[in-house]
């Protein structure tokens, strides 16, 4: 074996997340001594050496870049990187966590198809599902997953896949993955789950569920700084085996000349190979709508997920005791967080999370809206944000901003009322943390 081809650490498989956020995905290779950082290949497209091997990467005959839109080397070990943490088979790399939420689940869904879904969702997502879906003749039926026998029970023949959120944000109630899974593989359906509040902290695959989807802006790069996002196969569906409730995985194609998913992800080596459903999303959906992520993007999100279990571990400990410290308070009526939890959702909880209950933690003032607009407007230390996931303490009002736009009735149902108040508790020194806290409530 020669020292160009000699491998090296970055170049293996990794069953620990901890190592596989570091050395996860497969470096480019430049000569005897490569980069120990990943490059950005800040790129459009890619020089090809010959008409023969253009046309075997265009008929998908082989694996090879030819257009950043499709592929780039840098978003390619950003992909590889996050499988590896998730145990799962591969990624795909979006400009958004908005867009990697679309990409999934028209990747399945076509007019007259439905979607059971979780309705304890992030405003953002719930406004997709209820209303831009709608429009492209998809149907959304929300059912709450307090009680999971109400995702089979919304189930009829045109239903494509179950949706929810892993933590809703913001009712951070844990989703009982365990049992949607049993009632989506009874049923032939994928489920698809927003892993977006515990990357690394939850690897919801070993619980069942088939495909995951990120807003890497978030936790997963930590510095808001990069907008991203990121779906995940765990590679586990059997789509020929439920060939008749999935056509577009399952029948030619005429988007790419008449291919089968199914088929053409079995037959294509490498990366690509890998997962036949992020086969089918690159080369159809991420081709004709262009949700590409930015190399530079793909760079700097890659920085952040080196120390992603290091901060992980951070938010959570804070987390816990800001929730702690609020449950105790005189001017809080209700603290919503995970290490609060009684009865079988704590014991979800506890198989679930194995002792860290995330960075997320709700509650409600006193006083309603107004005692909320005064305790975010005293707040020092922590930010006025209505994004979460930087290493820095962040405040909103969920009822004003990222839930504004649903009905009063979805807003309860998602847990937010006029006196919520939504913490991303961040990476600072916790008594810094617990003195702000005390001094805005103070205010109110």
């Amino acid at each position: 074996m020669s020292q160009r081809d000699r491998e090296t650490p970055a170049a293996k498989d990794f069953t620990r997340p901890e190592s596989a956020a570091v050395h996860g995905g497969s470096q480019a290779r430049m000569g005897l001594t490569p980069p120990v950082v990943t490059p950005i290949f800040q790129t459009a497209a890619y020089e090809l050496p010959s008409t023969a091997v253009a046309a075997g990467i265009f008929d998908l005959l082989q694996d090879g870049h030819a257009y950043t839109r499709l592929n780039n080397p840098t978003c390619d070990v950003l992909e590889e990187r996050m499988a590896a943490i998730d145990g799962a088979a591969a990624g795909l790399a979006v400009a958004s966590g908005q867009a990697a939420v679309s990409l999934a689940l028209l990747n399945l869904c076509q007019a007259g198809d439905n979607i059971v879904s979780s309705n304890e969702l992030y405003g953002g997502t719930w406004n997709l599902l209820a209303n831009t879906f709608a429009r492209f003749g998809i149907e959304t039926r929300f059912v709450s997953p307090e009680d999971p026998a109400n995702f089979a029970a919304a189930t009829d023949d045109r239903t494509r896949c179950y949706f929810g959120e892993s933590l809703p944000n913001p009712r951070l109630r844990l989703f009982p993955i365990e049992e949607v899974a049993e009632a989506a593989e009874a049923h032939g359906l994928p489920l698809v789950l927003d892993n977006t509040m515990l990357p690394y902290v939850l690897r919801p695959i070993e619980f069942g569920a088939h495909i995951l989807v990120y807003s890497a802006t978030k936790y997963i790069g930590g510095h808001g700084s990069s907008l991203g996002g990121l779906i995940v196969d765990a590679g586990t569906f059997d789509w020929d085996r439920h060939a008749g409730r999935h056509p577009l995985m399952t029948t030619p194609d005429k988007a790419h000349g008449g291919v089968v998913w199914t088929r053409t992800g079995r037959e294509l080596s490498g990366a690509l190979g890998r997962s036949s459903y992020l086969l089918k999303a690159r080369e159809t959906l991420l081709r004709d709508l262009g949700p590409c992520l930015s190399p530079f993007n793909a760079f700097l999100l890659l920085q952040g997920l080196e120390t992603l279990p290091l901060r992980m571990r951070v938010h959570g400990e804070n987390s816990a005791r800001v929730a702690a410290f609020l449950h105790g308070h005189p001017l809080v009526e209700q603290v919503l967080h995970p290490s609060l939890a009684e009865g079988e959702e704590g014991a979800r909880v506890r198989r679930y999370l194995r002792g860290n209950c995330g960075p997320l933690v709700q509650f409600e003032v006193t006083g309603g809206r107004e005692a909320g607009s005064r305790f975010i407007e005293a707040l020092r230390l922590i930010s006025h944000v209505t994004n979460i996931g930087d290493v820095r303490s962040m405040a909103t009002h969920p009822a004003s901003t990222t839930h504004a736009q649903l009905p009063e009735a979805e807003q309860i149902a998602a847990g937010v009322t006029q006196g919520s108040i939504r913490l991303a508790v961040g990476v600072e020194h916790i008594d810094d943390l617990l003195a702000d806290l005390d001094q805005a409530l103070k205010a109110i």
